[in-house]
């Protein structure tokens, strides 16, 4: 659910009907750094393009070499026979032609670069962040189109995903995670258990365990490095 209406996740199992089967390579990258579908020319023949509920605007930032070894994997997970559900966003937010002037405005196909200043452990830290898991995606306030206020990265969500809020993740010690440890945050992305006892909720507690809880210990200390690193 967002602010706009409702768009559902779809169906990229390998399967060829209702999943991404008939996708190529090439197809895969174009849509995760671009948001374009390998779909046919739409209204005018002009291309499909995804909404921003898609974090492409973070996965442009992966390189082609680490979107074909996903490309990889996808293509061994088993078919599943399972329609997408269209969209449900209010007209003109759900004009899909309006995400050519959204993206114009709010979106630069870019890939991550690393500071030749910094250790590498920060830099691990940095692309995870900011490509891989897509963090300011969520944690980040958004303008009035939908699109991420650059100056306020990580500052926090009214809007977060489902609903709910995303909290300030910045070293703030008032309203962010200032009074954390490196080694703290590290174990809260590993075991959803934060330095007070408690523990994660809502979407960060899927994200934990589907996601965070089987990096490796070094990634995860990069990411809180680099995390604690921000203004």
């Amino acid at each position: 659910m967002t602010p706009f209406g409702a768009v559902f996740s779809t169906n990229i199992t390998p399967e060829k009907r209702t999943g991404i089967g008939n996708w190529k390579a090439e197809d895969f990258i174009k849509a995760m750094k671009r948001g374009i579908g390998p779909d046919k020319k739409q209204f005018f023949f002009i291309e499909k393009h995804y909404f921003p509920v898609f974090p492409y605007t973070s996965f442009t930032r992966i390189p082609e070499s680490d979107l074909r070894a996903l490309w990889q994997h996808l293509k061994t997970v088993p078919p599943a026979v399972v329609q997408n559900k269209s969209t449900q966003i209010t007209p003109p937010f759900g004009w899909r032609i309006n995400l050519i002037f959204w993206k114009w405005l709010n979106f630069t196909p870019e890939e991550f670069k690393t500071d030749p200043a910094k250790s590498d452990v920060w830099n691990r830290g940095a692309y995870l962040v900011k490509a891989l898991a897509h963090c300011e995606e969520c944690h980040s306030p958004r303008n009035i189109m939908g699109g991420i206020k650059r100056d306020k990265l990580f500052t926090g969500s009214k809007d977060g995903p489902e609903g709910e809020s995303a909290p300030n993740i910045t070293p703030d010690k008032t309203v962010g995670i200032g009074e954390w440890e490196p080694a703290e945050l590290a174990w809260f992305l590993k075991s959803g258990q934060k330095p007070d006892g408690d523990f994660a909720e809502g979407v960060m507690s899927e994200v934990i365990a589907e996601g965070y809880q089987y990096l490796n210990d070094s990634d995860l200390d990069a990411i809180a490095l680099f995390v604690k690193s921000l203004k």
